[in-house]
């Protein structure tokens, strides 16, 4: 039998194809810390990006400097109960936020397409509840990106880095066996769910959570600076085990096809060899 050829990808959502920088989800968590009297340091919002926001709410609880705050101010250590009733509050003002950031993120909507034209199947994972993902998923198709399937953390028995969500992508694509999948997305959780699938994984540095600027900020930087930031993004993905790294979406056109000819081969990804 034929090595299989590539058959699907799944995309995550901000900062791989919306959202340049990934912007919503730490405006969002700022905001909700803010109204404990909390500054939430950007590189604290930053640091489990990718994990359903419950769990995200919960690890940046866990951090030591988050963790002596929130005890001087409330006299208790945050536990569940904690953690609950900031993921009530949390989506609401994540909701709010998302509708001003899930602009679609250049070249995502032609890229996809052409997959699509080509008989590759689209789906899709995140770290957003189907509540959350609702409006983006509306908003992308009014600009062009229409996945063919999307699953969210609650409708799967666990979110990232398992590999649940990605395997259920899988069955209603009907696509299979895994290693003719790609995952890419912009964290390290990312990579972490498409090694645990069995896929193929590739990161994205400058669109993403790990360089985490908006386009306009990010033109503002110097080449040298711009250079700096790809470089230390790029290392953090390969570091976490990613098979390959792209500045964005359209740049992975030249990886599928390197892919593909390991496919035809009959190799699997490299980073687990």
């Amino acid at each position: 039998m034929n090595s299989p050829l590539i058959r699907a990808i799944m995309l995550d959502w901000a900062g791989t194809t919306v959202d340049h920088g990934s912007m919503a989800p730490v405006l969002a968590l700022q905001a909700l810390f803010a109204q404990h009297e909390i500054d939430l340091l950007n590189e604290d919002a930053r640091r489990d990006m990718g994990l359903l926001k419950r769990d995200h709410i919960r690890a940046i609880l866990a951090l030591p400097n988050v963790r002596a705050k929130w005890s001087t101010l409330t006299g208790q250590e945050p536990g569940e109960a904690q953690v609950s009733v900031l993921f009530e509050e949390f989506g609401p003002l994540q909701m709010k936020i998302i509708e001003r950031h899930s602009k679609l993120i250049p070249g995502v909507a032609e890229t996809v397409k052409n997959w699509q034209d080509r008989g590759i199947r689209i789906g899709s994972t995140t770290g957003y509840t189907r509540q959350m993902l609702a409006p983006v998923l509306a908003q992308a198709a009014q600009d062009g990106y229409r996945p063919d399937a999307s699953v969210c953390p609650d409708e799967a028995s666990a979110g990232r880095p398992a590999p649940w969500m990605l395997m259920k992508n899988a069955e209603l694509l009907d696509v299979y066996p895994p290693i003719a999948c790609v995952k890419i997305g912009d964290t390290v959780i990312d990579i972490e769910e498409g090694r645990n699938a069995g896929m193929w994984t590739i990161g994205l540095t400058r669109t993403g959570n790990l360089i985490g600027l908006s386009a306009a900020d990010w033109e503002s930087l110097s080449l040298t600076e711009q250079q700096q930031r790809l470089r230390k993004a790029t290392e953090t993905l390969r570091s976490a085990g990613a098979d390959f790294v792209a500045e964005d979406l359209p740049a992975c056109n030249a990886i599928l096809a390197q892919i593909e000819e390991k496919l035809a081969a009959g190799l699997e990804p490299f980073a687990r060899v």
